[in-house]
């Protein structure tokens, strides 16, 4: 069983912030790996990764599409949150590296694991775009990690 909650309500509340709250069937500590090992992640998100979860460790994210993602570990509380900064390598995006946050919380459920999403610090023409984006990863990442 999954829940997915739209973004649209969190959004309201804080106009530079999007939101998600999901459930994932499986335990926090096997979701964790989803969001901590390259290979895993990109088995929902990207088609090739580094990561380095460790404050101060890079996070890069490569899309078939040619768009590369950018970031640096701010926050690593194993199995339970993981923040990183957030940007695209291409000079052409508004979103450059380290310029918006995001921070996964990870916390036991009935069904599973809860996994909360916050984006923050993103401009006002960047958060449909993010917001569909994360909609699309974060169903992804609920039938890979299941």
């Amino acid at each position: 069983m999954t829940d997915r909650t739209a973004p649209a309500a969190a959004a309201a509340r804080d106009e530079e912030t999007i939101e998600w709250e999901v459930i994932v069937a499986a335990p926090p500590e096997l979701v964790w790996q989803f969001w901590a090992d390259p290979a895993r992640l990109v088995r929902w998100m990207g088609t090739e990764a580094t990561l380095e979860p460790r404050p101060g460790g890079d996070i890069v994210v490569r899309y078939g599409n040619g768009a590369v993602m950018r970031g640096e570990i701010v926050e690593v509380d194993q199995p339970r949150r993981l923040v990183f900064t957030w940007g695209w390598e291409d000079p052409a995006e508004i979103v450059r590296p380290g310029e918006s946050r995001v921070e996964v919380t990870l916390e036991a459920a009935d069904q599973g694991t809860r996994v909360h999403v916050r984006h923050l610090g993103l401009p006002t023409p960047e958060r449909a775009g993010h917001a569909e984006g994360w909609d699309y990863f974060l169903g992804r990442l609920l039938e890979a990690a299941a």
